[in-house]
């Protein structure tokens, strides 16, 4: 096993692929949340990381109750709405909510990011999900926010505080490779993630991650379906987006009928079928 600066992979304790279907943005919406459990319902997402403070936030802590089996992690959430904790660095002063991704991008690249202030948020955020009567199996964030500069440093020791697994979102190259945009995609966030290891709190994940290449909703299930058959060893997270699509939805997130048709694949009899056979084993992030 090696030991990485970008975060400490959780080692299988067998042969097969440990597989976690992660579906992000649980509680952007009621029709997202509504979505994910289908799928989790379905047999194929194990997990999900949930958005505090959003649209769909009190259906969210209502319904999340009605799936037990569910491991359930923050998504931590930098620009949908405003903060929970005062913040000055990671807000537009102008409407007190978050900064577009672009503000947030341009200030963290400047070191004008006060990291105390996401830690605290992070904290505050993680408090208001446990406070829902949620035990808290992972961190990741919306967008990838995590892996930009001081915004990383600070997510990482909440991280490392709590001995929570945090998502190393670096895909390989080797997937889709003819998919420019996704490559590109790809490299930016794993060539930030790189440069904000130095000085970053250990953290740890599974030994790979895919999703990034498969995002845009067109040929989803097909990309699925080659995925699942040519998984790595090892432990695996799985990104995934799924949902149905409501008023709320479209007032705060573009993508919105690429959900459904992730939905779509997600509870297929092709890949519910595919799940099943004896080389996955499907796990939530508290079971690796």
């Amino acid at each position: 096993m090696t030991v990485p600066a970008s975060g400490r992979p959780i080692t299988p304790s067998g042969a097969r692929t440990r597989l976690v279907i992660n579906a992000d943005d649980f509680g952007i919406s009621p029709a997202v949340s509504a979505g994910i459990l289908e799928a989790h319902e379905a047999g194929t997402v194990t997990s999900t990381s949930m958005m505090v403070h959003c649209p769909g936030w009190d259906d969210a802590t209502r319904a999340v109750k009605t799936a037990p089996t569910l491991g359930v992690g923050l998504h931590l959430n930098l620009l949908v709405g405003a903060p929970i904790v005062a913040g000055v660095t990671m807000v537009d002063r102008r409407t007190g909510k978050f900064l577009s991704l672009a503000a947030l991008v341009r200030r963290a690249l400047t070191g004008r990011l006060d990291g105390a202030e996401v830690e605290a948020e992070a904290e505050a955020q993680i408090a208001a999900i446990e406070g829902s009567g949620v035990r808290l199996t992972h961190i990741d964030s919306h967008r990838h926010t995590h892996a930009l500069p001081i915004v990383r440093g600070a997510v990482a020791r909440v991280a490392a505080a709590r001995k929570l697994p945090l998502r190393r979102p670096v895909e390989s190259h080797r997937r889709f490779p003819n998919d420019i945009a996704s490559q590109v995609h790809r490299g930016v966030i794993a060539w930030s993630w790189r440069v904000t290891s130095v000085g970053a709190a250990a953290t740890i994940a599974p030994n790979h991650f895919i999703g990034v290449s498969m995002q845009g909703g067109e040929r989803f299930e097909a990309q699925l379906t080659q995925v699942l058959a040519a998984l790595p060893s090892g432990t695996v997270e799985l990104m995934v987006h799924p949902g149905r699509v409501d008023d709320a939805l479209r007032s705060v997130d573009g993508y919105t009928w690429q959900r459904e048709r992730e939905l779509a694949a997600l509870t297929s009899a092709a890949v519910r079928d595919r799940v099943r056979e004896g080389d996955i084993v499907l796990a939530r992030f508290d079971q690796l």
